[in-house]
């Protein structure tokens, strides 16, 4: 049974359910900034005989659907004031949202003061976080700053167990299809659902605003919206969540869903191939976060061939990543391996075509965005943050400290090589040649272990250490690294120095004609 509320303005509250979890809608106050996806919702309202209060802009839009509409104006006896800053801020408003209808004091009160019920409330809020995205003055961002709508949400949201609150365009659906299936009448599971999704819309809002006017580092603060379920985290038996706007900077042409791993791998790749952005056609094959194979050369398809020879075992079901465009004749090659996803600038379509052909491997077009500048990991029973690691060594911070000077193409590995090491995990090596990772030791808890790991990789696939360079991502505390290092036929060395012990290895170099460079910056990664 509807009971109709009369349209007098200060209607006390009957509702007919006061003694059930179970709610029928009367009363709705509407007022929102958006007015997409509302015009059914009023009318299934309507056509149940819900009584209708609104403000401004929503209420114009309600009376030319040619619905009955009782302005806010006249249930709080006051004009909207301030420039429309101050229109729903009233206790015949909060009141008729937070009085508890079991409660007979608030029964009385509310015939006492004459205050209407309101059982559903559908309110949004100023777009502040698109104004300042816009690039808006602070004037105008201030002015974005919702008070009202707000309070409302709260208001509505904390007393769910009598209101509705629908904060969000995004639940306009599924509120029309409760009064619509169930007559207007709504659960105590239902109102609560709504309510907390009611609350991740205030406190997102909020958040927004704290980290417009934040300046202090030391507090932290971070809302993301749309949270992705991915089928597993690191193992089956973990449940595992991505949240970001993937999307926004990847196109998926093919393939299946993403898996956590998958996610971390592309990460890791998308962080080293960065470092190659300005470079002649670069391409990188990655397993378990580091690089198996890396090489720039003048084609892509060379570079692809000589970045495999890196390590072809461990590029098995590996990620691949393009500084630029995969033709046809790349993908022809890429797809003799298996591989779990590709991932370049644009493709050819013959390119994307050949791809496909394994059903499973995920083909990505990457799209430029600006990455975040903070990295965030769990820690403990709290959080470590820290900002992004974006020093990339580079030809004029290089410092020879040894007698023999690099050559020209000594430097051009030497960087090749750190840019690499840079995004390997610690301790690491790294070992290239004319512009190839011809192999690295990775994740060892000595540089020494991580110094013969790479070179019994390098010696495992044929690679002539001779002329070689080695990158280090620590300075070395002792000459052991580079004795071992020039054994093996290293002919130079880039380091970031530091080590109160630096001139063992400076000597020992000097004396055996290797040529070395301090970086000054350590690039530890963990």
């Amino acid at each position: 049974m509807i009971v109709k509320r009369t349209n007098s303005t200060f209607a006390p509250s009957k509702n007919n359910n006061t003694m059930t979890t179970t709610k029928t809608i009367q009363s709705a106050l509407i007022s929102v900034f958006d007015k997409t996806g509302l015009e059914p919702i009023v009318q299934q309202l309507h056509q149940q005989n819900v009584t209708l209060y609104s403000t401004g802009g929503t209420e114009e839009f309600i009376k030319n659907l040619g619905i009955p509409v009782v302005p806010v104006e006249e249930v709080t006896s006051y004009p909207s004031i301030l420039g429309g800053r101050v229109k729903t801020l009233h206790p015949k408003v909060f009141g008729g949202i937070l009085n508890r209808q079991d409660n007979p004091s608030d029964v009385e009160e509310m015939k006492a003061f004459e205050i209407p019920q309101i059982d559903l409330v559908i309110v949004d809020l100023y777009p502040f976080e698109k104004t300042v995205a816009s690039g808006a003055s602070e004037a105008d961002i201030i002015e974005k700053i919702d008070i009202g709508g707000i309070s409302l949400i709260r208001a509505a949201a904390k007393n769910f167990k009598d209101t509705v609150i629908v904060a969000s365009v995004n639940e306009y659906n599924y509120l029309l299809d409760l009064i619509s299936s169930q007559n207007g009448a709504t659960t105590l599971d239902q109102r609560r659902h709504l309510a907390t999704k009611a609350f991740h819309v205030s406190s997102h809002y909020d958040s927004a605003i704290f980290n417009y006017f934040n300046t202090d580092e030391t507090v932290y603060k971070e809302s993301i919206e749309n949270g992705q379920v991915l089928r597993y985290g690191e193992n089956p038996h973990q449940k595992g969540f991505f949240f970001g706007d993937f999307d926004k900077m990847f196109s998926k042409l093919h393939g299946k869903e993403l898996s956590y791993n998958n996610l971390l791998d592309v990460d890791a790749a998308v962080n080293l191939i960065l470092e190659f952005k300005e470079n002649d056609p670069t391409f990188a094959i990655l397993k378990h976060n580091n690089a198996c194979g890396i090489a720039t050369r003048s084609s892509m398809k060379q570079a692809y061939l000589d970045a495999l020879a890196g390590d072809p075992t461990s590029a098995f079901g590996g990620v691949l990543i393009a500084n630029g465009k995969i033709d046809k004749a790349t993908a022809l090659e890429i797809n003799q391996l298996f591989c779990e996803v590709v991932i370049a600038t644009s493709y050819d379509d013959e390119a994307v075509s050949i791809l496909q052909e394994k059903k499973n491997r995920i083909i990505l077009v990457q799209h430029e965005v600006e990455l975040p500048s903070k990295q965030i990991r769990t820690c403990l029973n709290g959080l470590l943050i820290q900002d992004k690691n974006n020093i990339t060594d580079n030809k004029e911070g290089l410092k020879t400290v040894t007698l023999t000077t690099p050559t020209h193409q000594e430097i051009e590995d030497l960087l090749f090589a750190s840019k690499i090491c840079k995004n390997t995990k610690s301790n690491t090596i790294v070992f290239a040649k004319n512009g190839q990772l011809i192999a690295s030791g990775t994740g060892q808890t000595s540089r020494v272990d991580a110094l013969k790991q790479a070179i019994e990789k390098a010696n495992t696939f044929g690679f002539d250490l001779n002329g070689a360079v080695m990158a280090s991502d620590a300075f070395f505390p002792f000459p052991d690294c580079v004795e071992i290092a020039h054994h093996a036929g290293i002919t130079a060395v880039i380091q970031p120095g530091g080590s109160i012990k630096d001139e063992l290895s400076i000597n020992y170099c000097n004396e055996n004609k290797i040529a070395m460079v301090f970086t000054g910056t350590r690039h530890f990664k963990h």
